[in-house]
């Protein structure tokens, strides 16, 4: 032990921290400004994001994440460099390691992106209810790496954020009222304003559907077996769409029924005409051959 005192010059030892001791000051100083100015500036940043019209999820990651770390890894990196290290050398580490990272998680980064687009543009809110993916359901939850769907089988599906961009995607509540279309066919023998005027009068004691905009009834085409019609009726919960267009076609069909009105089934007609009589004494005699056999 002695022999190990012996060998460290106390000296030498003061020396190399009073000259050590500027460069550490200075690192520990860049450290807490940084950190001041994280905290002093999070709050105006915040407020020019909400200004902006940015989603407040994106504005609490980008503030409170993001924002946060890029800080402290930049306060890291010049305080380091104050104390000796080679920054140069830091910086080509950090970013072999995120080309590594960024190859090996690609589908997690598409999500991550595809969810910061989302929370920008705002396509849908928590509560709306959409078509996504060939899925129909509520928002129930939007995070940067997946969208939560509640269907009307009140199953709970997770769809990546890049299914989400890629996909088409269609808001029944964004404009507030939606619209609701049923078809409905009627024989062509029938007439098409009692049909109406009939399936109009059932659909006035429908509750949830508006009164104004009015419910119409409108032809849509001269179908192979009957005339297509579209029964149109205005709701102000897109969450009633389903209910409503199960309500209104039973209502419609009960309608036609008790006016006496044909639902015709799909059928196909067939004409002969101008068949030669050869043709009829050919098969005449092929009926005898059968009967003789």
């Amino acid at each position: 032990m002695t022999k190990l005192l012996d060998l460290i010059d106390a000296e030498v030892l003061i020396t190399k921290f009073m000259t050590f001791l500027p460069d550490l000051l200075a690192a520990v100083t860049i450290l807490i400004a940084f950190w001041v100015f994280s905290r002093i500036s999070q709050k105006p940043l915040r407020l020019i994001l909400q200004k902006a019209g940015i989603h407040e999820n994106l504005i609490r990651l980008l503030v409170n994440n993001v924002y946060k770390y890029v800080l402290m890894f930049l306060s890291v990196v010049m305080a380091g460099g104050q104390i000796g290290f080679n920054i140069s050398a830091m910086l080509a580490g950090f970013g072999v390691a995120g080309i590594a990272i960024g190859f090996a998680a690609q589908d997690s980064l598409a999500n991550t992106i595809s969810g910061f687009l989302i929370f920008w543009d705002k396509p849908f809110e928590v509560g709306d209810w959409v078509i996504v993916a060939e899925l129909y359901g509520q928002v129930s939850g939007i995070t940067l790496r997946s969208t939560r769907i509640r269907t009307v089988n009140n199953t709970y599906v997770v769809i990546p954020n890049r299914r989400v961009i890629e996909n088409e995607l269609v808001n029944h509540s964004k404009h507030g009222h939606t619209r609701v279309e049923i078809p409905v066919g009627i024989a062509y023998k029938e007439n098409i304003a009692e049909a109406r005027r009939v399936i109009l009068a059932k659909l006035a004691n429908i509750k949830r559907v508006l009164e104004d905009p009015a419910p119409d009834v409108v032809v849509t085409q001269l179908g192979p077996s009957s005339v297509d019609m579209l029964v149109r009726v205005w709701i102000e919960d897109a969450k009633n769409e389903k209910p409503i267009y199960y309500k209104v076609m039973e209502e419609s069909k009960l309608a036609l029924d008790e006016a006496g009105i044909q639902i015709p089934y799909h059928h196909l007609q067939l004409f002969i005409d101008n068949v030669e009589d050869r043709v009829w004494e050919e098969a005449k005699k092929l009926q005898s051959a059968t009967v003789d056999i």
